[in-house]
């Protein structure tokens, strides 16, 4: 019997990166990787390894939870699926744009889970920026991981 690889979640807003992330941890460029929101629509899954540990890596499209449009709730659909599979979630915002209210949204969404939540702050690509993590600290999960995906900064050795 096969055993099962342990499941990590990659989520947030749309365009903070969250597929940069995924074919970084996937070691191969898998999703595809836009400034448009809305690219990433369903589920993307790759095996990858990280010191020795194998596990599984899933991509989600953008949650928002303001949006009533029909394809923004069934990407929302989408990411829920993974979330409910999730060992650990890697909860990704954006550096750059700072705390935005669809964070906090996702966060509420995310508060009540039984699982650990990792609060990573993509597209800090310096030193300069990791000083516009902390402001995610309000978010409630702990210490805040500035790392920028596509650079490799903060997340593979």
């Amino acid at each position: 019997m096969a055993r099962r690889l342990p499941t990590v979640v990659i989520v947030g807003r749309p365009n903070v990166g969250k597929s940069t992330l995924f074919n970084r941890l996937a070691g191969r460029r898998i999703a595809v990787v836009e400034d448009t929101p809305g690219v990433t629509r369903d589920r993307l899954y790759a095996e990858a390894i990280h010191r020795g540990l194998d596990y599984r890596v899933v991509d989600t499209g953008g949650i928002l939870f303001s949006d009533d449009d029909p394809l923004v709730e069934q990407i929302r659909i989408q990411a829920d699926a993974a979330i409910a599979e999730a060992d650990t979630i890697i909860f990704l915002v954006d550096t750059t744009e700072g705390l935005h209210p669809a964070d906090e949204e996702l966060a509420n969404h995310l508060r009540g889970l039984k699982i650990p939540i990792v609060l990573a702050a993509n597209k800090s690509d310096s030193e300069q920026h990791d000083d516009l993590s902390y402001d995610f600290a309000s978010l409630g999960f702990g210490e805040v991981f500035p790392i920028s995906a596509m650079h490799n900064r903060g997340i593979l050795p």
